[in-house]
């Protein structure tokens, strides 16, 4: 009779712990979905989020309709000056520019990163390069002060937000309103009870994060490639790591105006002051004058050339280009041989300032990964726009392509202003904008590897600090 007793309550006990622990996770989910400010920050969330991915759309749609016209522009602006200048070659492709397309991948749409301020369209003339480079497109300056807010701004900055307002007072609200005793009377470990409650919490954020990703890969039409599911992982992991901080904080059992101080320190400190301090110290420690420099001695280097002897031009042109020599200069007091070799000097004596300038870029750009490994929100920031390909490195690869693209437009026309060819030499309709596409190689394991040891650490001391028994009082 005894162990028939002992059987039954061996079979029934554990069935009854498991109804106790189902019971809790449905009065913790109630008491969550049922909070007005669950409703409000779930509700501002998603709005954010949706406006977010419209400013996107907005922003691929600009840069199509750029494109658009940039196209039809540069064949009307053919068509008419052809017509114009139907003998004069060298007066014709002296006013003639010519396009290329930095191609935006609809990634930009999530992260609009240097998009906003570097140009995606480079419509350069055959004469000199160096203050073309650099030229840019017409901004608003109230939208660069405060950036574009895209998808990536709204789950780098307003989620942790959100997830601070829903797990900085787990533990301490129940200790608070006295209620502690009762959730573990239900669960029969604190320790369960706190992780039902985070989990409940994470689980509801990741939820929207998820739906507002599915939402921009359609709005923006994104193809499921590696790219994007490097921005999911992406994303994960920075909610998980703030998960973890938040989760780390609450497991010092202190009060909830403590934690809520605590964590919004944490929350300026990685996503404001960390950032603004490493960029100080980045733009002080590689500045760039030769920005200046590099145009101010273009410029000279050009126009010093009207007051130089002819001779001395020349000899410097047919040194950069061998294969020009066969064009001797005229006797005329005016020739384009001359005039575009003087043009040719400028961007030559300007190069050094030019190749300065690229290289202080490159050292701003490695300065910043280093620190992005031992900062989160940075971290996660420069990943994200690599993706995308709207970081810094595509936009020096795009300004090399240019000065590619440029070489190829001066080598084409070059023999034919020097021979004097008219304007219907050229087959002008095969001349269209060119398209560039970097071939950029994202190490995703790479990228990710700063933010999992981060949430290691985090998980782990806050794991040392659940072993502490719960108790009422705070701390």
């Amino acid at each position: 009779m005894v162990l028939a007793n002992f059987a039954f309550r061996s079979a029934v006990y554990p069935y009854q712990k498991f109804q106790i622990n189902i019971a809790m996770i449905e009065l913790t989910f109630k008491k969550f979905i049922r909070s007005r400010a669950t409703i409000i920050g779930l509700g501002f969330i998603l709005a954010s989020g949706i406006v977010s991915i419209f400013i996107g759309k907005q922003f691929l749609d600009d840069q199509k309709q750029a494109i658009g016209e940039t196209s039809r522009f540069q064949k009307e602006f053919i068509r008419d000056y052809t017509g114009y200048i139907p003998q004069d070659m060298g007066l014709l492709v002296y006013y003639l520019k010519f396009s290329l397309v930095n191609t935006t991948h609809p990634l930009a749409g999530i992260s609009i990163g240097q998009r906003d301020i570097n140009p995606s369209i480079q419509s350069v003339t055959i004469r000199n390069l160096e203050n073309q480079k650099w030229d840019t497109n017409l901004n608003n300056p109230s939208n660069l002060i405060f950036g574009n807010m895209d998808l990536s701004f709204v789950i780098i900055y307003l989620f942790p937000l959100i997830l601070i307002a829903f797990t900085y007072n787990l533990i301490s609200e129940e200790k608070e309103e006295g209620t502690w005793k009762m959730i573990l009377f239900q669960s029969g470990s604190p320790t369960r009870a706190v992780r039902v409650k985070m989990l409940i919490s994470v689980s509801a954020v990741f939820l929207f994060a998820g739906f507002l990703l599915l939402g921009a890969k359609y709005i923006l039409s994104i193809p499921m490639d590696t790219s994007f599911f490097g921005v999911i992982l992406l994303f994960a992991l920075y909610l998980i790591f703030w998960s973890a901080l938040c989760y780390w904080v609450i497991s010092w059992q202190r009060s909830s105006a403590f934690n809520a101080v605590a964590l919004l320190v944490f929350w300026v400190g990685l996503t404001i002051l960390s950032p603004a301090m490493v960029n100080s110290y980045i733009t002080n420690a590689y500045p760039v004058p030769e920005a200046l420099a590099t145009i101010v001695k273009q410029r000279q280097g050009y126009h010093e050339k009207w007051d130089m002897d002819k001779g001395i031009t020349m000899n410097k042109f047919y040194a950069h280009y061998p294969q020009f020599k066969k064009y001797p200069l005229s006797d005329k007091q005016f020739s384009w041989l001359w005039y575009y070799a003087m043009h040719q000097m400028g961007d030559d004596e300007s190069a050094r300032e030019s190749a300065s300038l690229k290289e202080k870029l490159i050292k701003r750009e490695k300065a910043s990964r280093v620190f992005a490994l031992f900062l989160p929100v940075l971290q996660t920031q420069l990943a994200l726009n690599d993706l995308a390909r709207t970081d810094l490195k595509n936009h020096l690869l795009f300004l090399e392509e240019t000065k590619k693209f440029h070489e190829g437009k001066r080598l084409f026309f070059y023999d034919k202003i020097f021979e004097d060819k008219p304007a219907n030499s050229v087959n002008w309709d095969a001349i269209n904008i060119g398209q560039f596409s970097a071939k950029q190689v994202v190490p995703l394991a790479g990228i990710m590897a700063p933010l999992l040891v981060t949430i290691v650490v985090l998980l782990a001391m806050a794991g040392i600090n659940s072993r502490k028994p719960i108790t009422d009082d705070l701390g």
